[in-house]
């Protein structure tokens, strides 16, 4: 056994410590399949990741509850551990032996899933999660099913729904008891009731028995005991929030979700935008995307919602949906317990684009409550425990996040517009330069550096010319997502005479103005090599055609389009790819 370091907290896993620590990374991260660059299809960029948790450079965060990762850092095979293993064993053999009923299969099917159980039980170093997920995409490809728990799930719709009907409903979400109403004014007023009827539902969305033996519970009592329920709730919905939040929510059981349903009509009605982001394919019990083409209790409930099925969909189209729709659904892009590596781009960009994130279950209340990272948006986990007792936790975003809304950019843009507009009375030209900002990763700085130089120097060259250098309009917090978002709407104003992209000899000559040598990593780049570049090459050609008189300077735009989407979140481009390969 490599010798480890002693880590006081998970949050002091880090690249670059110890040799020994790095291997173990590295390794914990391949053989649970969550590495970037060994899967850039399939797992998250650090950039993307950084749209949802709050990282430092070369800081690890690991998609589980902080004595997990500890048992597995240090191969400790506790009780606890192995109970979660066991647990996990037990809920794969019945499935297999629910769905398999195929002598022959089923024995091929359990076996291959015993030596892989096997495998990690005798040492542990995968997440028994990442190991459920393997094993269930084996017995699903094996016994060629997409969806075993269809029918299961509908009925456990059908019968919330036959609830949601009753008088017993009615009467236990509409009655006042014996509660009295403290509050000084009306708005006070408002609140409580708004609290009062989300209390209620939130509870009835976690008493399974309703759904799965169709049992009405009349214990309200009962169904009262919440655990922490009006300070969380209060703190996250009406504690300095005075205008309308975006609320990303995480449903985890069929059945519950027609609750949840009813607590989002509700937050619609307080206001609020919701997205719902279910499950991509099968998970037991959880929603799917997809239920609603084999429910028709869901397909009457999703009639009214902006369905969005693409999965990486840009920060424009998700805020167009946004202002188009109160809620919008969306799939996590995953078929196993929330694993932010593993969820798709439009789940991520619904995560930075919401104020809060309200997560159902005990296995999302662990992943986010129970993980010591910070998060980048306030955090509601409401779970049931063994007792029946439902507990509300609440997680407030890292201190050192601040979300820039699309109120902010656009009220930037439009400042910059106005400037713009004010330039052209002034009959000056107004002239937009398009530069490599940070496409070459490690050498954004340096890109600054030859982008205000080579500005400054065009400053002093070109007389009555209003040069926009998008270098002196960073904002801090901002990413490469709310650059391209905010430029794009000055681009599209109409007021650019000459468009410049940044050429060879542009950057030749800034590094001659700044007296030094062109390096061999920036010799014989230009805007080509810039994703963010090519997208406004496209935006140019766009405005040309609408306004002719607009002239293009720099490269060739013909040379521009070798390249993807600009990266997730990145200041610097995506990999060029050409017949299926990646050019690195």
């Amino acid at each position: 056994m490599f010798p480890l370091p002693k880590l006081d907290s998970v949050l002091d896993l880090y690249y670059g410590k110890d040799p020994y620590l790095d291997a173990w990374i590295l390794h914990f991260m391949t053989e649970n399949n969550i590495e970037h660059l060994a899967n850039p299809y399939e797992n998250a960029s650090p950039e993307q990741l950084r749209f949802m948790v709050d990282l430092d450079e070369n800081q690890i965060f690991a998609p589980c509850s902080d004595w997990m990762l500890k048992n597995l850092l240090y191969s400790e095979k506790s009780e606890e551990l192995k109970k979660e293993y066991r647990e996990l064993w037990k809920n794969m053999a019945k499935l297999i032996y629910l769905i398999v009923h195929d002598k022959y299969s089923h024995k091929k099917i359990i076996t291959l899933c015993k030596h892989k159980f096997q495998k990690a039980y005798r040492s542990p170093f995968i997440i028994p999660s990442r190991l459920n997920k393997r094993m269930l995409t084996i017995v699903l490809s094996q016994s060629a099913q997409m969806d075993p728990y269809l029918k299961r799930k509908h009925e456990f719709n059908k019968r919330a729904k036959e609830f949601i009907d009753t008088k017993e409903f009615s009467s236990f979400i509409t009655s006042c008891d014996s509660e009295q109403i403290q509050c000084k004014n009306i708005h006070e007023v408002r609140n409580y009731l708004d609290l009062m009827e989300l209390k209620r539902l939130f509870c009835l969305s976690l008493q399974s028995e309703i759904w799965k033996n169709g049992e009405i519970a009349k214990n309200y009592s009962l169904l009262r005991q919440m655990d922490g329920f009006d300070g969380v709730l209060h703190k996250g919905l009406f504690e300095t929030r005075e205008d309308e939040l975006t609320i990303l929510y995480l449903p985890d059981s069929s059945g519950g979700i027609l609750f949840d349903f009813l607590i989002i009509k509700r937050l619609i009605r307080m206001g609020h935008r919701v997205i719902l982001a279910l499950k991509e394919g099968f998970y037991f019990d959880y929603p799917t995307f997809w239920d609603r083409e084999h429910c028709d209790v869901l397909e009457h409930l999703f009639q009214d919602a902006r369905i969005v099925d693409k999965k990486e969909v840009s920060k424009k189209e998700l805020l167009k949906h946004l202002n188009e729709a109160k809620l919008v659904i969306i799939s996590d892009g995953t078929r196993e317990r929330l694993n932010l590596y593993r969820t798709s781009v439009t789940f991520a960009r619904a995560w930075k684009e919401s104020d809060l994130i309200i997560s159902k279950g005990h296995g999302n209340y662990r992943r986010l409550i129970l993980n010591s990272h910070k998060f980048t948006r306030d955090i509601i986990a409401i779970y049931r425990d063994k007792q029946g007792i439902v507990s509300f936790s609440f997680k407030e975003k890292s201190p050192r996040v601040r979300k820039i809304t699309e109120k902010e950019i656009i009220a930037k843009a439009r400042a910059i517009i106005e400037e713009m507009r004010q330039a052209k009375a002034n009959g000056q030209k107004v002239m937009f330069y398009s530069a490599i900002v940070g496409s070459i990763p490690g050498q954004t700085q340096v890109a600054i550096r030859v982008l205000n130089t080579f500005v400054n120097y065009l400053r002093q060259k070109l007389e009555g010319t209003f040069i926009i250098n998008p270098a002196e309009h960073f904002e801090p917090g901002m990413d490469g997502d709310d650059l391209m978002y905010m430029w794009e709407m000055v681009q599209r104003s109409g007021l650019i005479d000459i468009w410049r992209f940044q050429s060879v000899s542009d950057i030749e000559k800034s590094f001659e103005l700044m007296g030094e040598k062109v390096p061999p990593i920036w010799a014989g780049k230009d805007a080509t090599f810039s994703t963010g570049c090519t997208k406004e090459m496209k935006i140019a050609l766009e405005e040309q055609r609408k306004h002719p008189e607009m002239q293009i300077i720099g490269p060739d735009p013909e040379k521009f389009f070798r390249r993807r989407e600009y990266g997730v979140g990145k200041y610097f481009d995506a990999s060029i790819e050409r017949d299926g390969y990646r050019l690195n």
